[in-house]
This record gives structure tokens, sequence and C-alpha cells, in this order.
């Protein structure tokens, strides 16, 4: 008999050999119906492998982020099904499950193919779903696999092979495919009942633009029509709120070829929004007890090679700016915090001096990939909210708790509801791509899992996700669409304070060590006003839209009066504009509407002879007749932070 553990802590005995959907069976037959696969000892296994020894098990449905993924890893392997039924002789790269779906890299030779075989394609993969045909793993030797992969003709996949060791092989077989597969996968295709394949791009093999271009087809699938028919409502309801779109017709930002790919120009509506928010955040920090600094935008190259960001960081960044004195050479910055490190240097500190906490706006630089770039959310240039704070080791719980209570201020104010906290954690398995020591990270992570328990947040914990200098409390958003994005963050950093040698005068009248915390709740200002675009559609809160009011003259002979009662508003801090056009006021209400406007002040005869206003809310419709006074309190009191 061996030991079952499950995740509310019961132990269930069984046979050694019982497999999780066995186990499933024995709870529920219920759950066993919708189990994908399961997590044996923190590793995916198929549901039908057996279990040989004691072991944590956790059973795995659609609800389960590992389920899905399987579920979609499954899927990519019914369409490759489908494509050596329909186009014989096809090749297959790889074929993993992505965020949302799954893709496979495609090699038809010269077999024509394009989106418009889609349909065929996705009734192939239902009539083959329907037989219900079982996902069988088989351990095979790299003798043997070489040898199918090889009669079959299939080079891609004698190219992954010759780098597995022997023994690590596995092959997954359904219906008449088998592919090359660490797995898992799900019992059985019938789990899959709606399909959609969704676009095509092209991939080179491994990467390597010097070899072959396959054909890479995305595609999605849920175990309900009902799902799939909500998904695609959220990719259009998306194309709509789509920040670029909006940022365009909202006249927010802009790009130029000449100024350069991904590199953002800011137009005046979009400059007064970024100003706002940084305005915001500037205030509520210095309630906080931060300083403000500003840093060049570039550094010398010694200053990246003390603080390891040369030697992480130096593909991603820009090329070295060389000036006429030989050897000597300049980078733009890719971060803030080796400036900042600079600053806390410029003076001896005491322990009653801590913590210091200094804050920049600071735009940083980095050389994205042209092919990974994506309007305001993978940008060349953007702008931290960064801070840094330098604290005594008895004061990291307390100012990391602090950062927190910030970062979630933040979110209130701008209708962000749903969200998780990651803790991101270094891999446990390779720990080179890390600096420090193993006693500092330590202490760096058990102080950022501390700090988010007691403030209660929800969090799950990612290996592999911390920065290469410390770990990270990562927030990731969901925003209306159910889209989740990691906006703000904060690192616990015991080894950059190594580096530049910081150091205060204890109590004890000896030499010590800051810690250092990195935070920026925004993440940066170009991904978040991206974010909160698509997540609020261009429907800005109040206090932040760029126009709060459109004056809407029914015609010239009132113009005096709409300004008069710009002036006003203006007067009383109120942002707004008068539509003068020539123009019918039904035109000019609808044109108000599309650019989201939130309230539209209708002016004519009785308006002026009463000193009153007609008011429109975007969305919502006619609020009646108002006087100035009322209205200007209505804004002051919705615009209140």
């Amino acid at each position: 008999m061996i030991n079952i553990t499950l995740p509310d802590g019961s132990v269930r005995q069984y046979d050694k050999g019982i497999s999780s959907m066995q186990i499933a069976q024995s709870i529920s037959e219920g759950l066993a119906r919708n189990v994908l696969a399961a997590e044996v000892n923190g590793q995916v296994w198929d549901a039908s492998r057996p279990i040989e020894e004691d072991s944590n098990v956790k059973l795995l449905t659609w609800n389960d982020d590992a389920g899905k993924s399987t579920f979609w890893h499954s899927s990519a392997h019914l369409m490759a099904e489908a494509l050596e039924a329909l186009y014989p002789g096809t090749k297959f790269g790889i074929g993993p499950a992505i965020e949302t779906g799954f893709y496979y890299d495609v090699d038809f030779g010269d077999q024509e193919f394009s989106s418009d075989h889609f349909k065929q394609i996705e009734d192939k993969m239902l009539e083959l779903a329907k037989a219900k045909e079982e996902f069988i793993r088989k351990p095979v030797s790299k003798a043997d696999a070489i040898e199918y992969f090889t009669e079959k003709g299939d080079e891609y996949k004698l190219d992954l092979i010759k780098d597995l060791p022997d023994g690590s092989i596995t092959f997954y077989s359904q219906g008449d495919f088998t592919d090359l597969c660490r797995g898992p996968h799900i019992p059985n295709t019938g789990f899959i009942k709606a399909i959609k394949l969704m676009n095509t791009a092209g991939a080179y093999w491994r990467g390597d633009e010097t070899r072959k271009q396959l054909t890479r087809i995305y595609g999605v699938t849920f175990p309900k029509s009902s799902e799939l028919t909500e998904y695609l409502r959220v990719i259009e309801e998306a194309k709509k709120r789509d920040h670029r779109k909006l940022g365009k017709e909202l006249e927010l930002f802009a790009f130029s070829e000449k100024v350069g790919m991904g590199l953002p120009l800011w137009l005046p509506k979009g400059t007064a929004l970024r100003e706002r928010l940084v305005n915001f955040l500037q205030r509520a920090q210095v309630k906080s007890g931060y300083e403000q600094v500003i840093t060049p935008h570039i550094g010398h190259k010694n200053l990246y090679v003390t603080s390891g960001h040369y030697e992480k960081y130096g593909k991603d960044s820009f090329q070295p700016i060389k000036t006429p004195q030989e050897g000597e050479e300049f980078f733009l910055k890719p971060m803030n915090c080796p400036h900042h490190c600079e600053i806390y240097k410029t003076k001896p500190r005491s322990y009653k001096d801590l913590p210091v906490r200094y804050a920049e706006f600071g735009t940083v630089y980095r050389y994205e990939q042209s092919g990974e770039l994506h309007g305001l959310t993978r940008v060349r240039g953007f702008t931290q909210d960064d801070a840094h704070l330098f604290c005594r080791p008895d004061q990291v719980k307390e100012e990391f708790m602090k950062v927190i209570d910030l970062v979630l201020y933040v979110f209130s104010a701008l209708g962000f509801e749903d969200y998780t906290a990651q803790v991101s954690l270094r891999d446990p398995d390779n720990k080179s791509k890390y600096i420090g020591s193993d006693e500092n990270w330590a202490l760096a992570e058990a102080a950022i899992i501390e700090a988010a328990e007691e403030k209660g947040l929800r969090t799950v914990v990612e290996y592999g996700e911390a920065a290469f200098y410390g770990p990270k409390l990562d927030f990731m958003v969901k925003d209306a669409l159910g889209r989740k994005w990691q906006l703000g963050t904060i690192q616990v950093d015991y080894n950059l304070p190594e580096r530049f040698e910081l150091e205060y005068t204890g109590s004890d009248n000896l030499k010590h060590r800051p810690v250092m915390i990195h935070r920026a709740p925004f993440g940066s200002l170009e991904r978040f006003v991206a974010v909160l675009i698509e997540h609020c559609a261009g429907n800005f809160p109040l206090w932040l839209s760029p126009d709060q009011f459109i004056i809407l003259p029914i015609s010239e002979k009132f113009e005096d009066y709409a300004k008069n009662l710009s002036d006003e508003l203006k007067n009383s801090d109120i942002r707004g504009l008068i539509d003068f056009r020539d123009e019918k006021i039904g035109r000019k209400i609808r044109d108000a509407e599309v650019k989201k406007i939130p309230y539209m002040l209708i002016v004519g005869e009785k308006e002026a002879a009463e000193g009153t206003i007609s008011v429109r809310k975007h969305g919502v419709g006619d609020l009646g007749s108002l006087t100035i006074e009322d209205f200007k309190q209505q804004l002051i009191k919705e615009t209140t932070v």
C-alpha cells in the first residue's frame, strides 16, 4: 500500500500502481469525469500513469491552469493528427500550449496552405475528437526514436532527438498519430468539444533565421461550445478596446518610423493624462516619506558592470556610446537602481537616517527585438515609476508592507479590483542566472512571503521568475475582460548594496550593509496606460480624463456664452473644450460620444437666458438642466481621489 496526500491534507491508502484517475473515481464519479491530468509531487502527469510510491496528488481539471495547459497541448496533437490526415507528408516542429490555446509549427512541403483551410481542419479535428481516442504514453530508446522518425522522414523531430539523453524519450500516440513528446496529456480526445483555429504566422525552425521558415498555426479549444462562444466575444471586445486603436482615436500617443520603432510620442492629450498619473503618485509618495531624485539617461559602462546589469542585460541593451576619449563607453540606462545606489553613497549614513526612500520617474532603454514590440506594452524606451528604499534589516518587512499599501491604493483609485500577488522566486535548479549568496536570497524570500501573508494577499508562487538580483512580489491584475497583466512590482535586494559597498553606521558604531527595496506600483507608465485604456475602454475615471467636458453651442449665436462658461469651469480646474463647428447638434453629440468625453454641455437660447446648461453624460444620456455652480460641485465631488 502507498499513502496519497490530497490538497486538503487528508491521507488515503491505495494499492501501489494506482493511477490518479482511479483515485478520482474512488472519491467521486463526477470528479473523475472532469479530471484532465494530475500533479504528482509537483510534476504534472497523465491521469492514467501509475503511482508507485507515497505521493502528494492534486487532481487537475479545466479550472486549474495546469489542467488547461494539458488540454491545449493535447489539442495541438489533435490538430497535428488532422493535418497529417488531410496533408500527407506534412512534417512537424514543436506544438506547445501557450497562455490562451496552442500552436504547432508545420512544414507543408510543396502543398498549398492558407487560413482558408481552417474550417476543413476544424471539422476533421471534431471528427477525430468524437472518436475519444486515448493518449497513450510509451517510453522508447533513442535508437528506436531515431529509426521511427528516419523512416517517417521528419528531420525536425530528428533534430530534437539528437539533444535528448537516452532513457528520457517518450512517444505519445492517439489514433493513427504518434509524436515525440514528454507529455502529459488528457485521458482522451473526447474532452475536446469546441475548436477554433485563430491565425497563422511564419516561424523559423528553432528561431534561427538561417533555417527554414515553417507555418505556425494558432488555435484554441474548449470542453464546452458555450466557452468558445464567450471567448470569441471577448476577442471581439478586445479588438474594440485595443489601446493602439483607442490611442489613435483619442489622440493620446503615436509612433514614427523616423523617430524609431518602439519609441512612443506622447501627444498633448496623452501627455496630460500621463502627467496626472505622475502627480497622483508623487502626492502619495510625499505623504509616505519619499524624496524625488533625477538621474541622467546614460551611465558609464563601469556603473553597469558593478551592478551586474552589463552581464545580465548586455544583449538587451543598446550598443555602447563611444566618446572621443579612447576606450570610454557609456550606455543608455536599462535600469535606474545603479544611479540611486550612487546617490545613497554621496554622504555617510547613520542607522538613525534609515530608511532612505528615493523616487524617480526615470526613462530607461532596452533593445527589444522588433518582432516583440507591441504598442505601449512592449517598447524600447519607457518610464518607470521607480523608487529604491535603503533600510536596516529589521526595517525590511515593515517597509515592504508599506509599499504593498501604496500599490493597493493605486489599484483602488484606478478601478483594478481583481488581482493576485505572485511571489517570484529563484529557479532552484539554475542558480547561475542570479547574483548573491544563498543566505541573502533566503532572507529576501522570507521577508516577501511573510509580508504578503500578514497583508492577507491572495498569492501564488512562481519559481524562476525572480529578478537576477533578488526575489519579487509581482501584482498580476485582471482587467475588465479577465485578461492577466503584470503591473506593480516590489523586490527585496541584499545584493546590489554589496556590489556598490553601501554602508551605514549602526548603533554599535560599526559599519553595516543596508537592504534595498525596489518598487514600481505602475511598473512603467507606458504599459500601465495601455492596460488602463483597455481596462476602461478609453472611458477614464473623470479625474484622469484629458477632457472632462465639451461645450456644444446649438449655433454661433451662443458662442460667447459658451466661452464664458468654459472660462468659469477652467478657473475651477475643470478641463474641457468647445465644439465651434458649424454642425447640427446631433452630429456634435455623436462625435463627442466617439471621443468618450465624459460630459457634454449643450447651450442654446434657453440656457443662455437662464444661465444654465443642459447636461448629457457619456454612455448614460440626458441628465437635464443644471446651474453652472451645481455642475461644478458635482464634478469636484466626482474627481476627488
